[in-house]
């Protein structure tokens, strides 16, 4: 165990140090470990039940037999300011004006950020040789529980 929770934290520290756009840094990110991997796990296997949506019961169990969880997010992400158009408007977007699973929309620059983060933190547990996986449901249910303050997990 002691093992994976170093590997949890330099997978979280490849995340904090992966580059952000026009240099503000909105990701958010909490390493999990012992009875918080287990809740959580239990939680998308009650979730994916209660919702009718298998994918969360399979992967509640991975989570369950996971020794250790590595959350990542965007939490009060602004806008980079470029009116891109990467969003699909013209201009800047407002942001967080829906809540679902997630609040949106973003800034598609920010979901950058976050992408880049997450595949700093995977290249670091591949490295190590510590078997990963990125999920989407784990993000659902671990913003539900208050795991991690973010939007967009």
């Amino acid at each position: 165990m002691e093992g994976m929770q170093i590997v949890a934290e330099m997978m979280a520290l490849a995340a904090r140090t992966a580059p952000k756009a026009v240099g503000h840094d909105f990701v958010v990110i909490e390493a999990l470990s012992g009875k918080d991997v287990r809740r959580l796990g239990q939680a998308m296997i009650d979730h994916g039940k209660k919702k009718g949506i298998p994918g969360f019961e399979r992967d509640g169990q991975n989570v369950v037999d996971s020794q250790a969880v590595v959350l990542i997010g965007i939490k009060d992400a602004e806008v980079a300011d470029l009116n891109c158009g990467a969003c699909g408007a013209e201009t800047c977007i407002a942001i967080n004006t829906h809540e679902g699973e997630f609040k949106g929309p973003n800034c598609a620059l920010r979901h950058l950020d976050l992408g880049i983060a997450i595949g700093s933190a995977v290249k670091t547990a591949s490295i190590l040789n510590a078997d990963n996986r990125v999920m989407y449901r784990v993000g659902v249910v671990a913003r539900q529980l208050g795991l991690i303050d973010a939007d967009f997990v």
